[in-house]
């Protein structure tokens, strides 16, 4: 069933304006409105976090909100500039999150994550992924994902929780305790529902429809059943400018999958040689079928590097047909290059004077599309002592930097994500121990080498200025060897809590 993700920016304007601004914006504490027209009278449309907890509401009288909190700065509002900022911001989630995005002025974006939320290990961790982004960004949101767009935009902006996830085909139970306004009704037909007694939805959806459509006309209808599912909702995506795309629109709707592929290997080509004649490679490409019923279905993929191979592509799309519900027919389907860089043609040396460098680009290709690229990748040096801070993780076909790790010090082969406390006996201040348990079993220890003293990184946290970390190798009497440490120098304190930790198990 499609998912819907609406995402809720409450101080959109102002977190706009504020990241334009840069250093030269108001403090985050300092409290910040927009104001406009409405008629004759200066309104607030906009304001901040810290206005919004001084009081100040949007629809408040300009001279009221500045009575109210002294200090308060105020700037015009700019309506045309907030709805370019978000759609750019829009953009920014298309080329990055999934196929469908769309605007949802004032102060919203709408995804349709199905077909996508898998590339980023399922909904809840997409969502995480994307709110820590915008939150970094200085932008505060809220978000939820819902089978339907109207389910989703109440929760979003209603729901208790930041970020909630209502389950599939659970849309009414999950609206139901909101309250009416949530349906996007008209201010003066919700004031008019409260009148007669109608708070949540729930008190909506267990009312006859007839006499509220002969009251309210067709508009809380037509609400009412977008929310729920029964009557649906286009979505017109938002697409870069200088997008490269291509489309077929069907005399016959299409559903065979044998139909899909064939036609998937016509328009690729097309779309290949409108990236060559740019000098691109496609890094994205997304693949939308617009179906009878005005529902999108879409597919994505991602190459490693710049790609301008059809047969390649083709293969790559060709794998996500049966993610693909063609409901009663497609009648159009597209493909645009959502991201794509410079690529230059360039010779191939002949095998007859030197053997060409293997590539493996296509299978890391084929490997991301199936289990996530963040699970397809490669580790790379980091200049740091601290061992866990001496690795991250990179894309599998990111160019060499040319860094090493430094091999005046012998490193485990397996290096634990979050070292372990062990059990130990040992004499301090500059001796291994005796033995130790780790995991409920006693190891005695044979052999050892050490110390080896690690200091903490001042400059990155203060706590590390006087930390220390004694390594040693050990080797129990079954020849295995590990990699332990004493937090502190086994006399001062302040060095460290003096305990024992297993940070690795060497080959």
């Amino acid at each position: 069933m499609p998912r819907v993700v609406s995402l809720f920016l409450p101080t959109w304007p102002t977190d706009r304006i504020r990241r334009r601004a840069g250093d030269a914006a108001p403090p985050p504490d300092q409290p910040f409105a927009l104001v406009g027209s409405d008629g004759r009278k200066r309104v607030v449309l906009a304001v901040d976090a810290a206005a919004r907890a001084a009081g100040l509401r949007v629809g408040m009288a300009a001279t009221q909100a500045q009575v109210l909190v002294p200090g308060l700065i105020i700037q015009d509002a700019n309506p045309a500039a907030d709805a370019e900022g978000l759609e750019r911001l829009a953009i920014w989630v298309l080329e990055r999150f999934s196929p469908i995005v769309a605007a949802d002025p004032p102060d919203g974006i709408v995804i349709g994550s199905t077909g996508a939320d898998h590339l980023h290990g399922g909904e809840q961790a997409m969502l995480a992924k994307l709110t820590a982004r915008l939150e970094i960004s200085g932008i505060a949101i809220r978000a939820a994902v819902a089978d339907t767009w109207g389910a989703a935009h109440a929760l979003a902006r209603y729901a208790i929780a930041p970020i909630t996830i209502a389950p599939e085909r659970g849309a009414q139970a999950a609206i139901a305790p909101l309250p009416i306004a949530a349906l996007r009704l008209p201010v003066d037909m919700v004031a008019s529902l409260r009148v007669l007694g109608f708070e949540r939805i729930g008190d909506l959806l267990a009312q006859p429809r007839a006499p509220l459509a002969l009251r309210f006309g067709s508009e809380l209808g037509r609400r009412i059943d977008q929310a729920l599912g029964t009557t649906s909702e286009p979505m017109e995506p938002v697409r870069p400018p200088n997008l490269v795309e291509v489309r077929r629109v069907f005399a016959e709707p299409i559903s065979a999958a044998e139909t899909i592929s064939r036609y998937i290997g016509k328009l690729v080509p097309q779309l290949c040689e409108a990236l060559g004649a740019r000098g691109l490679g496609a890094r994205r490409l997304d693949l939308v079928c617009q179906r009878v019923d005005n529902r999108l279905q879409v597919a994505r993929i991602g190459t490693a590097t710049p790609v301008r191979d059809p047969k390649r592509l083709t293969r790559l799309l060709c794998e996500k047909i049966e993610t693909i519900d063609p409901g009663f027919g497609i009648e159009i389907m597209s493909i645009a290059a959502i991201v794509a860089e410079p690529l230059e043609a360039r010779q191939v040396a002949t095998s007859l004077i030197e053997d060409s460098p293997p590539d493996v680009s296509d299978l890391v290709d084929i490997l991301a599309n199936r289990v996530g690229e963040r699970r397809i990748y490669r580790a790379a040096p980091v200049a740091s002592d601290v061992p866990e801070r001496s690795v991250e993780r990179i894309p599998a076909m990111a160019p060499e930097t040319g860094a090493t790790w430094p091999d005046h010090w012998p490193r485990p082969s397996r290096l634990l994500a979050t070292p372990e406390p062990v059990e130990t006996v040992a004499l301090l201040p500059d001796h291994p121990p005796v033995w130790f348990t780790w995991r409920g079993v006693r190891r005695r220890v044979r052999r050892a080498d050490g110390p080896e003293r690690v200091f903490g990184e001042w400059w990155k946290r203060d706590p590390e200025l006087a930390a220390v970390r004694d390594y040693f190798r050990v080797e129990d009497e079954a020849g295995e060897r590990y990699w332990l440490y004493r937090a502190g120098d086994g006399e001062d304190a302040a060095t460290g809590s003096q305990g024992w930790f297993i940070h690795g198990i060497f080959g």
